[in-house]
């Protein structure tokens, strides 16, 4: 690369692919733009493939994205293994030259496809590398790129990575600001909640969880029947998942395909009942908000390490993917939700295992490695 810029900070991130790797991705971005450099904000170019959902979601972000070819990462050794040396050549070319075009004075990377040939093309162009780590388990991009970056942020405590630092999620700041109980009765409003019932609320994920599904609506009675009102956002494709009208006067049972406003489902909320993503255990730990937690039962266990922490904290439950069923909810979280105090307690132990502040705090690591 040429020698120290002049103008503007020139950052580039590497995160597309899925969510788990774009919304931290964004939310760093939005944090480093809050910030100027002798009065010029950074200029942010973020890094993704044609087949990502980054094609669509950052731009309507407001940053620049700039296209290179895709590496996927076969799991296991495979046929498919053999072509991955000159997949990773190409990509890691056009990377290069990218990063010269853009006079990058540093790389972040969120792992994926999308980071392995940023993290190469970096090193290859002497460009700085800060790594941010979202699960408990890292995958393959961020254990390589680890081996040779200034800077390696974890979300996950103990995250088994070389110089690994506890930075936490960074997330939007509409998650990351909210006051639940200050948005709590708008909340309950919006989705034709009653104002004052204890509220469970049920997700898995952009396009649902059948186990979750199957489970909260086979519990509806005995939720509605004890009081506690459900918001049950079942996944766009899941349209056969309904619940018959409850009897006036009893609680509430809301289905919806998917919830735009997560923020508002959250202040809603006083319990949920949902998967162990990076994310969504990042975002509920944020809010104070206990969750039942249900790890995705495939895959290398991820999602079970990236709860352990909030569970260990007195901040929520943990319960396999096969145990989930309207006999467990009736047991476990009806007594749960209709005891106050005990409810109050999850609340406080899991804001205490939470991290608000982390695109703070990954914004001032990049910015000090940039301007190095």
């Amino acid at each position: 690369m040429s020698g120290p810029s002049t103008g503007p900070l020139s950052i580039v991130l590497a995160g597309g692919g899925t969510g788990g790797h774009i919304e931290p991705m964004l939310a760093l971005a939005d944090a480093l733009r809050r910030r100027s450099d002798g009065g010029a904000e950074p200029r942010i170019t973020c890094l993704g493939t044609a087949r990502g959902m980054e094609t669509r979601i950052v731009p309507a972000r407001g940053y620049d994205l700039r296209l290179i070819p895709p590496v996927p990462l076969p799991r296991r050794p495979t046929l498919d293994l053999l072509r991955v040396p000159g997949r990773v050549w190409r990509s890691v070319a056009e990377t290069r030259a990218v990063l010269t075009e853009l006079d990058a004075d540093v790389v972040v990377g969120f792992g994926g496809y999308v980071a392995l040939p940023a993290y190469l093309a970096a090193r290859r162009a002497k460009v700085p590398i800060v790594v941010h780590e979202q699960n408990a388990l890292p995958g393959l991009a961020n254990r390589v790129g680890a081996r040779f970056a200034a800077r390696v942020a974890v979300t996950v405590p103990g995250t088994p990575l070389r110089k690994g630092e506890h930075v936490g999620m960074p997330l939007r700041t509409a998650i990351s600001s909210l006051d639940r109980s200050a948005r709590r009765a708008e909340a309950r409003a919006t989705f034709g909640l009653d104002a004052d019932r204890p509220t469970l609320l049920v997700f898995g994920g952009s396009q649902g969880a059948a186990t979750l599904n199957r489970a909260a609506v086979a519990a509806a009675h005995a939720l509605t029947a004890a009081g506690v009102q459900v918001l049950h956002a079942r996944g766009p494709k899941n349209t056969d998942v309904t619940v018959a009208p409850r009897p006036a006067g009893s609680a509430p049972y809301v289905v919806v395909d998917y919830l735009e406003r997560m923020d508002l489902a959250y202040a809603a909320a006083d319990l949920a009942l949902c998967r162990a993503g990076a994310v969504t255990v990042a975002e509920l730990s944020a809010v104070g908000l206990p969750a039942a937690f249900v790890p995705l039962p495939i895959g290398n266990g991820e999602q079970r390490r990236n709860a352990l922490p909030v569970i260990e904290a007195g901040g929520g439950l943990l319960v396999e993917d096969a145990d989930v069923d309207a006999a467990w909810i009736e047991a476990h979280l009806v007594p749960l939700l209709t005891d106050p105090s005990k409810l109050a307690g999850y609340a406080e132990h899991a804001a205490a295992a939470g991290v608000a502040d982390a695109d703070e705090r990954l914004a001032d690591i990049v910015l000090a490695v940039a301007r190095r």
